[in-house]
């Protein structure tokens, strides 16, 4: 457990606080976060606290890995955890803002979408003994999407103030971005999908045939 992979770790934690931030009934224990009137926009505290968290956790995932590529830290264990925790982490966040209305759902279903179907490649790559490296509109998608749920948590400040939605436009951004990706991820990977395939039925041809 390397400081890399305990920085990874510590991005779950804060997932998980900021899961119960966002979604814990406070009233029932007779805590209230405190409303806060900025210009004409009457914003719930609560969502800067889970902006503060989400922040803090985004920026452990560019610290991890540049801590793990610098001092040779890169391990297995790592890579695992680091796709998991980074997913939990994004996707979490992007489902209960969609239950609570503030992201539009057809952004939430096609980012998991996509990260499911990426992650089923990666695995079926893995599995054969092949890596599959990150490319870069997903890492764009990631910074995209990342500053847009930040955004989105602040109420769109300072921005919504001039009437300028940056935040639903960074999220649609990491959306269009997202969908690329993913078809570049399979485009370079497609012949693992049907490879199995493949093998399977000519298994199946030689039985017959024998």
């Amino acid at each position: 457990m390397n400081v890399a992979n305990k920085l990874t770790m510590f991005r779950i934690f804060l997932t998980v606080v900021l899961i119960a931030v966002l979604l814990f009934p406070f009233y029932m224990v007779n805590v209230e976060f405190p409303k806060i009137l900025i210009g004409t926009i009457t914003v719930d505290s609560k969502y800067f606290v889970a902006a503060i968290i989400f922040a803090i956790a985004s920026a452990t995932d560019f610290l991890d890995g540049f801590i793990a590529r610098k001092y040779n830290m890169v391990t297995d264990f790592g890579k695992l955890v680091d796709a998991i925790a980074d997913k939990v982490l994004v996707n979490s966040t992007l489902i209960i803002l969609s239950a609570q209305g503030f992201v539009a759902p057809i952004i939430t279903v096609i980012i998991i979408f996509r990260d499911t179907v990426v992650d089923t490649i990666k695995m079926l790559a893995a599995s054969k003994g092949k890596v599959v490296a990150a490319i870069s509109s997903g890492k764009i998608k990631t910074a995209f999407l990342m500053v847009g749920i930040l955004l989105t948590l602040c109420y769109n400040l300072p921005f919504e103030l001039f009437g300028v939605d940056i935040a639903d436009f960074l999220l649609v951004v990491a959306t269009i971005f997202s969908v690329i990706s993913g078809v570049q991820y399979y485009l370079a990977n497609k012949e693992l999908l049907f490879a199995r395939e493949e093998k399977m039925q000519t298994e199946e041809e030689n039985k017959q045939n024998s």
